[in-house]
């Protein structure tokens, strides 16, 4: 009687385009993502209404302590430490552009004299394009 002999095959995974791939995954994320230059975590008011607002618009974050944090919208944010430096700023990109739109994106449990002296600030540098950031209202349950 004669023995069979069985031959086993390796199995062979091809894994040259395995790079092209994750490259080309590397590349999708990297256009696809956006990135916010002001980092605060805050916790936003609901509202109903929303309007879209500019893609390069300033930002001035206002956390829960009062602690803000500015950007011009094109450049990272930087953390401030007095109204005297928000005023430093916001000539500095009034100056630049008269038009800019300034977002004030601002904690829902700050103090009203807070985000007041941050509104005021920008009235008084001319700021005239003004939004507030929040978020959707939720709808009721049931309707």
């Amino acid at each position: 009687m004669k023995k069979l002999r069985v031959q086993r095959s390796r199995a062979y995974i091809p894994t040259a385009s395995m790079a092209d791939i994750a490259f080309l995954l590397i590349i999708f994320f990297m256009l696809t993502t956006s990135f916010s230059p002001v980092k605060m975590s805050v916790d936003l008011a609901e509202a109903a209404n929303r309007e879209e607002v500019d893609k390069d618009a300033a930002i001035v974050a206002i956390g829960p302590s009062g602690e803000m944090e500015i950007s011009n919208g094109i450049n990272p944010g930087n953390r401030i430490n007095s109204l005297d430096e928000l005023d430093i700023f916001l000539q500095e990109v009034v100056m630049q552009d008269p038009t800019k739109q300034f977002i004030i994106k601002a904690d829902r449990e700050i103090r009203y004299d807070v985000f007041n002296a941050v509104y005021e600030k920008l009235r008084n540098n001319n700021c005239r394009r003004i939004a507030l950031l929040t978020e959707a209202k939720q709808a009721p349950a049931g309707q």
